[in-house]
C-alpha cells in the first residue's frame, strides 16, 4: 500500500489499516526504525499517573469534598485509590 506523505510530514494511515489495528481517533502509535530503515508503528496505550505529597493529597481531598469544582472523570477515577508517594530519602 503506497501513501503520501504531506508538506507538514504527516501520514494518514488507511481505513483499513486503522480497522484491522482497532485504531480510533485518539489513539496513539509508538514509531521506530529499525536496521534497514524500515518503520515500524505499534499502538500503544497511555496509562495517566498523578503523583502527590501527603499535602498535595490533602489539598485534592479537601477540593474534592467541597464540591466547588467539576474534576475530569479520569482524575476521580485516580484518586479513589490514592496514596502519598513516599518521602524522599535523603543522605
Amino acid at each position: 500500500m503506497l501513501i503520501a506523505i504531506d508538506k507538514r510530514g504527516s501520514i494518514n494511515l488507511p481505513a483499513a489499516i486503522r480497522k484491522e489495528l482497532g485504531l480510533a481517533n485518539g489513539d496513539y502509535l509508538d514509531v521506530q526504525v529499525i536496521e534497514g530503515g524500515a518503520v515500524v508503528l505499534q499502538p500503544v496505550e497511555i496509562v495517566r499517573t498523578v503523583r502527590l505529597a501527603k499535602q498535595g493529597l490533602a489539598k485534592l481531598n479537601e477540593a474534592r469534598q467541597s464540591g466547588a469544582a467539576q474534576m475530569p472523570t479520569w482524575l476521580v477515577e485516580e484518586m479513589k485509590d490514592a496514596e502519598p508517594d513516599p518521602e524522599p530519602k535523603v543522605s
